[in-house]
C-alpha cells in the first residue's frame, strides 16, 4: 500500500492550522501526511525534502510577508505545487502569486473539508500529470488513477491523450476510445437547467494560462445518457521551459453532495410534517405578491386559519393521531386552492394561505368560505373519523397592509375575533379591530406591572349554614386595586390572564395569600372552618401545581384540611385521566375539593365518580331563575337529590332573595352563597363578621 501523499504546511497561525488538519481528517478527504513549519527558512530547508507532494504556504510568516514569501520558496522548490493560504485582506497578493507559478489560493473562509482537500488533490494531480509528460509517466499515471477522481489530458489542440479509470466509468468512454477525440466529447458537460453545453473549461485554462472551475449545478452526460452532478476544473500543462502544451481536467462526482445540499434547502423552507412551504417561504412569496399586486394595480390577501379545539385531539387520541389529522388539514388546502396560492403550516394547528392574483378583495370571503365547508367533512385517521373546524382571520393588500408583517399582524387580530365570535367562521379585518387589539395589549402589560407593584387585593365571600345561618367557609375572590381606574373585577383581567399567560402568577399569589390570611384567623375568638380558592385549567395543568400547593401549604402554616379547591366542570373534562392523578394527590394532602359553576359544563354526575370531588356548587344561573314551576328548579332539585345519594356536599350559589333560600330549604339544600347573606368583603370587614358572628346583606 502507497504511503499517503506528504503535504507541509507553513503557517504561524494555530487557528489557521487547526482548521486545516480538521480539513484533512474528516472522512471524506484523502489521506494527508502534513507536517506543520512556522517559519519561512524552516520551510526552505525542508521543501526539498524527498516525498513532499504540495505546501501549504501562508503569506504572513514570522520572516517573511506578502509576495515576498512564495516568490523564496518558489526559488528553492518550483517542481513542487505550492498553494498559498491568504488572509483577510491578501485575496490580491494571493492572486499575484498564481500569476507567478502558484498552483492555486485558499482565503480564509474556504478552510473546510471540502475546498482543501479537493484543491490539494487537484494540484497533486496537475504535478503527476506533469511528471508523466517529462517521463515519468508510469509511476505519475498510477498515483493519478488512485487519487478517486476523473481526470482527463489533453494536448494543446484540445484532443485527449490520457483518461484515467475513474473518467473511464463516468463518461462511458475507454481510454483506447477516447485517445485523439476531442475532450469535449468524452467530457459532455451541459447546464442542469438551461440544458445548454457549459463553456469549455480546458480552451479558457491554455488560452488564458490560468485555471478555470465550472459554475455550479451542472451535470456530465455519461455515453449512454446516464446524468451525474458535478464539480470541475481545469488547469494547463507546461514544459520544461514554460511553454503550454496542453491541459488537465479534473472532475468529481457530487451528485450525493448536491442531493444533500438541496435537502437542507428543502429543510430550511418547508414544514417537516406536511411538507408545506414555511413561515421563511411564505414570507418570500408574499413580499412577491405584493410587488405583482402593486405594479399590476390589483389584490392580494392573507388568510390565518386556526384549527377550533384541535388540542382535544391531542389529548383524547394522542400526538400520533393529531399529526395525521394536520396532514389531513393540509392536503385539503393544498387540493382546494389554486396553483397560484400557497398553503403554509406555521407550527400547531396554524396554517397561513396566500391568495395571490385576486380580481376583487371579496374573492377571499369567497375562499374562506369553501375551505370552511370542505374542512368540515369528516378526516379519516386509521380508525377514526375526526371532525374539525376552523376560525380564519382575513387581510387584504393594499386595504389592510402594505407589507407582509402587517398583513399577517391583521389577519391574526381577525382570526381572533372569528374565535370569539363562537368559531367555525372568518371574519375580515376592520381598523376597529386594532383599536381593541391595541387596548388588549395595554392590559396585557398594565397586568404585568399589577404583579410587580402589588396591585392585587383579595375580598372573601361568606358561605353558610341554609338551616342555621352559620359560617361554614369563605371564598376568596381576586380585585385588582388599579391606581386609576380603582377596583376592578375578575371577570375583566382573569381571561387575559389566561391568555397571555399570566394566570399561574397571579393564581398562586391568590393561594398564598388566601392560606395566609385564613392562618390568621384561626386563633381563639376567631371561627373559619375553611377558605376555598378558585383555581383554573391552566393552573392544574402546569408543571410543578401540587408541589406549589404543597410548599404554600407549609410556608403559611394551614392545615390542608382547612383548605377547598374549587375547579369547574371544563377542568375535569380536560386531559380526564391526568387530571384524577392530580385531583388525587390533593386528596392526599387533605385539600377538599369543590366543582363550581356546576350543571353548565359538559360533564354529569355520574362522570364525576372518577375524581375525588366533596362538593358540588350549583351554577347561579339556575338559582336566580328558581321558582315552584321554572325549569331550572327541576335541575336543582335533581342536582340535590343525586348529589346527595352520591354523598357530595351541596352550595346554592348567588342566592339573592329569600324567595329563593326558602325554596332550597325545602329542597335540603346544605349550604349557600349570594348578595342575601353578603357581598364579598375585605379581609379587615370579614374579621369582624367572624367575631361577631353577624353578616352583612348586600
Amino acid at each position: 500500500m502507497n504511503p499517503p501523499p506528504r503535504v507541509l504546511l507553513i503557517s504561524d497561525d494555530d487557528g489557521k492550522a487547526d482548521r486545516i488538519h480538521r480539513a484533512l481528517a474528516t472522512p471524506r478527504s484523502a489521506s494527508f501526511d502534513v507536517k506543520w513549519i512556522r517559519s519561512l527558512s524552516e520551510g526552505i530547508e525542508c521543501v526539498t525534502e524527498p516525498g513532499t507532494a504540495a505546501v501549504l504556504l501562508d503569506l504572513s510568516l514570522p520572516d517573511s510577508d506578502g509576495i515576498h514569501t512564495f516568490e523564496e520558496l518558489f526559488k528553492v522548490a518550483p517542481e513542487v505545487p505550492i498553494l498559498v493560504l491568504g488572509g483577510e485582506n491578501q485575496e490580491g497578493a494571493a492572486a499575484e502569486a498564481v500569476s507567478r507559478g502558484a498552483q492555486d489560493y485558499l482565503l480564509p473562509n474556504n478552510l473546510d473539508s471540502y475546498s482543501v482537500p479537493r484543491v490539494l488533490c487537484n494540484a497533486i494531480k496537475r504535478k503527476l500529470v506533469e511528471d508523466a509528460r517529462y517521463g515519468d509517466g508510469e509511476r505519475a499515471l498510477v498515483t493519478l488513477n488512485s487519487i478517486g477522481d476523473a481526470g482527463l489530458c489533453a494536448d494543446i489542440d484540445g484532443n485527449v491523450t490520457y483518461l484515467n479509470t475513474v473518467a473511464e466509468t463516468m463518461t462511458g468512454w475507454s481510454q483506447q476510445e477516447a485517445i485523439g477525440q476531442p475532450q469535449i466529447t468524452i467530457f459532455n458537460i451541459v447546464d442542469s437547467l438551461s440544458r445548454k453545453r457549459t463553456r469549455n473549461l480546458l480552451e479558457i485554462a491554455i488560452r488564458e494560462n490560468r485555471s478555470a472551475r465550472l459554475e455550479d449545478n451542472c451535470i456530465l452526460i455519461r455515453r449512454d445518457g446516464f446524468e451525474s452532478a458535478i464539480d470541475d476544473s481545469a488547469s494547463p500543462i507546461h514544459d520544461r521551459k514554460g511553454r503550454i502544451i496542453g491541459g488537465v481536467i479534473v472532475l468529481r462526482d457530487v451528485t450525493a453532495e448536491r442531493a444533500r445540499s438541496l435537502q437542507l434547502i428543502h429543510t430550511a423552507q418547508y414544514d417537516s410534517l406536511t411538507n408545506l412551504p414555511n413561515r421563511a417561504l411564505l414570507a418570500n412569496r408574499v413580499s412577491h405578491s405584493i410587488s405583482l399586486a402593486r405594479r399590476q394595480g390589483a389584490s392580494m390577501a392573507v388568510m390565518l386559519l386556526d384549527l377550533d379545539d384541535f388540542k382535544s385531539v391531542n389529548d383524547s387520541l394522542g400526538h400520533a393521531i393529531g399529526d395525521q389529522l394536520l396532514k389531513s388539514v393540509a392536503n385539503r388546502l393544498s387540493a382546494n386552492l389554486r396553483a397560484s396560492d400557497t398553503v403554509s403550516r406555521q407550527g400547531g394547528d396554524e396554517f397561513i394561505i396566500l391568495l395571490s392574483q385576486m380580481t376583487r378583495a371579496k374573492d377571499a370571503a369567497v375562499s374562506a368560505k369553501k375551505i370552511l365547508r370542505f374542512l368540515r367533512a369528516p378526516h379519516t385517521i386509521g380508525q377514526h373519523s375526526l371532525h374539525i373546524n376552523a376560525s380564519i382571520g382575513i387581510s387584504v393588500y393594499p386595504e389592510d397592509g402594505d407589507d407582509w408583517e402587517t398583513l399577517i399582524q391583521n389577519a391574526d387580530t381577525a382570526m381572533y375575533r372569528a374565535k370569539e365570535a363562537g368559531r367555525n367562521t372568518f371574519k375580515a379585518f376592520k381598523q376597529e379591530m386594532n383599536v381593541k387589539a391595541v387596548a388588549r395589549q395595554s392590559l396585557e402589560e398594565k397586568l404585568r406591572n399589577a404583579i410587580r407593584r402589588c396591585e392585587f387585593v383579595l375580598h372573601y365571600q361568606p358561605r353558610v349554614n341554609l338551616a342555621t345561618g352559620q359560617i361554614t367557609g369563605l371564598e376568596a375572590l381576586i380585585r385588582w386595586q388599579h391606581p386609576e381606574s380603582g377596583l376592578i373585577p375578575p371577570v375583566q383581567f382573569i381571561p387575559i390572564a389566561e391568555r397571555c399567560g399570566l394566570i399561574v402568577e397571579i393564581g398562586r399569589w391568590v393561594l398564598r395569600e388566601a392560606c395566609t390570611q385564613a392562618f390568621a384567623w384561626q386563633p381563639p375568638g376567631l371561627h373559619l372552618p375553611s377558605i376555598s380558592v378558585n383555581v383554573s385549567a391552566i393552573e392544574v395543568h402546569h408543571e410543578g401545581f401540587i408541589q406549589g400547593v404543597r410548599e404554600i401549604l407549609a410556608e403559611t402554616g394551614l392545615s390542608g384540611q382547612s383548605l377547598e379547591l374549587e375547579i369547574t366542570e371544563h377542568v375535569l373534562m380536560d386531559k380526564a385521566e391526568k387530571t384524577a392523578v392530580i385531583l388525587q394527590e390533593l386528596k392526599e394532602l387533605g385539600v377538599r375539593l369543590a366543582i363550581d359553576d356546576f350543571g353548565i359544563g359538559y360533564s354529569g354526575l355520574s362522570s364525576l365518580q372518577r375524581f375525588p370531588v366533596d362538593i358540588l356548587k350549583i351554577d347561579r344561573s339556575f338559582i336566580q331563575q328558581l321558582t315552584d314551576y321554572s325549569t331550572d328548579s327541576a335541575v336543582v332539585t335533581a342536582i340535590i337529590s343525586m348529589a346527595k345519594s352520591l354523598n357530595y356536599r351541596v352550595v346554592a350559589e348567588g342566592i339573592e332573595t329569600q324567595v329563593q333560600m326558602d325554596y332550597l330549604n325545602t329542597l335540603h339544600c346544605a349550604e349557600g352563597q349570594g348578595f342575601l347573606f353578603s357581598r364579598p368583603l375585605p379581609a379587615a370587614q370579614i374579621s369582624d363578621v367572624l367575631r361577631t358572628g353577624v353578616l352583612e346583606p348586600a
